[in-house]
């Protein structure tokens, strides 16, 4: 099966990208932003900046800065309720991750109505939404290039993703000068987000020539700028790479998918309130050993990506420096390299286990097929 190759309809990329801006909200003729962000992109003075391109275009704006992390269904719904307090046109999410989903959520949600919950899985929203710009202000997710977005469900204890076309940006704007104030432990961890998603989607069985571009350029750049963004931020060039290294891995995501990483995220995210990039950059090298065998070759390249001199190894030997170099990002920027650090005890194992083999959407996608006493070993091994 061929697989079709999508991206937003506009995407602007490089320091200065923010000027953009005005000229497409002109484009779209908005009358009335809705901008979504959360308090600290605020604090850090960028909900301002924005606002201000907004009304300099001649347009209205309204505020949104109430999401949290890892934002849940009903905190969707909330933000859901006051963008229909207002009469606006257009929607623009600002910020990391979780304010870029909230702000897909609401403009699927306003056209085509429901609950985020009816359309979670592939390709179940049946019509556009509200036109969106999104705007990040870190290097990790690719949420500006993808179409998916996940949502807490707390009865269940799960992240639940939903995957469509519709919820693909009318335009993205990535601005590297916008991650500058982005802490180090925030940049480590949405940078080990990245560093997942290309490398998941770059061994994914889905996989192929044009996401394989994405996906190694994007592990070049993270492998060599991850580290001197969290020591020193305000690197130029470190954040220019990153910036562009996680819109190519966010391209590679949206087309070739995630795996087991992802799907094993997922319930210790819902059930522990863990992080997303953090848990993923803890369960990357992990699941990576696990994986490595259902394409050595693939592997022996993301090593030499990762800046790795392969020499006169063999295929196993490279596969094996690809991990090897993974665990040393990972310690060196300072994420956890146990579960036990999350609060997860060993009784948790065989649930965590159970709920990641159901994330079939993902676990399909794996390099390897996984058996359930394959996870849980995973899970063991990177428990303590």
């Amino acid at each position: 099966m061929v697989n079709p190759f999508t991206l937003p309809g506009v995407n602007y990329y490089g320091r200065g990208a923010l000027g953009s801006l005005g000229p497409e909200l002109k484009n779209y003729k908005a009358k009335k932003v809705f901008l979504i962000s959360d308090q600290g992109v605020a604090s850090a003075g960028l909900v301002d900046r924005v606002a201000g391109e907004i009304e300099e275009a001649g347009a209205g704006v309204v505020r949104y800065l109430d999401v949290t992390p890892e934002p849940t269904v009903e905190e969707l719904e909330q933000c859901l309720e006051k963008f229909r307090d207002h009469d606006c046109n257009l929607i623009i999410g600002l910020g990391g991750g979780s304010p870029l989903d909230v702000a897909k959520g609401v403009s699927v949600l306003a056209t085509n109505g429901g609950s985020i919950l009816d359309y979670v899985g592939l390709n179940l929203i049946p019509g556009k939404g509200v036109p969106k710009f999104l705007i990040p202000t870190t290097a990790g997710t690719g949420a500006e290039v993808t179409k998916n977005a996940i949502f807490t469900d707390t009865k269940e204890h799960l992240k639940k993703g939903v995957v469509s076309i519709h919820l693909l940006p009318e335009v993205a704007i990535v601005d590297s000068g916008l991650t500058y104030s982005v802490p180090p432990g925030v940049t480590a961890a949405t940078g080990m987000d990245a560093l997942t998603h290309a490398i998941e989607s770059y061994t994914s069985p889905r996989a192929n020539i044009q996401t394989d571009l994405y996906a190694l350029k994007a592990i070049e750049l993270i492998g060599a700028s991850l580290r001197r963004a969290v020591s020193f931020g305000r690197d130029e060039k470190s954040r220019e790479d990153m910036a562009l290294g996680s819109v190519f891995a966010g391209i590679s995501l949206a087309n070739a998918g995630v795996g087991a990483v992802h799907a094993c995220a997922y319930p210790i995210g819902g059930q522990f309130g863990t992080g997303h990039g953090e848990t993923n950059a803890l369960l990357l090298p992990y699941i990576m050993e696990y994986n490595m065998i259902g394409d050595l070759q693939k592997f022996a390249n993301i090593a030499r990506a990762m800046g790795e001199v392969t020499g006169k190894l063999s295929l196993r030997e490279q596969a094996e420096l690809a991990c090897k170099s993974v665990f040393e990002l990972s310690r060196d920027i300072g994420i956890p390299q146990k579960l036990s650090e999350f609060g997860i005890r060993k009784e948790d194992i065989p649930g965590l286990a159970e709920a990641a083999v159901k994330v079939t959407r993902l676990m399909d996608n794996n390099p390897k097929k996984l058996t359930l006493e394959e996870v849980e070993a995973c899970l063991f091994k990177a428990l303590d």
